[in-house]
């Protein structure tokens, strides 16, 4: 009767089929903040730089 308990117990709160998706959720949005500030940042330095050409050319 005690394993039958332990077996429904364990069923219930030790499932961790869950844990893995939400390790990769929060893996997938890190990279994703990531990437996001490094194209802001890549965007910006590039306007910079195209605004010096059209400057020079006399724009």
């Amino acid at each position: 009767m005690l394993m039958m308990y332990w077996e429904i117990f364990k069923a219930r709160y030790l499932n961790e089929k869950g844990q893995g998706m939400v390790e990769y959720g929060l893996i997938l949005a890190l990279i994703a903040v990531v990437a996001m500030a490094s194209f802001t940042n890549m965007g910006n330095g590039l306007v910079t730089k195209l605004t010096e050409v059209v400057n020079k050319l006399g724009g």
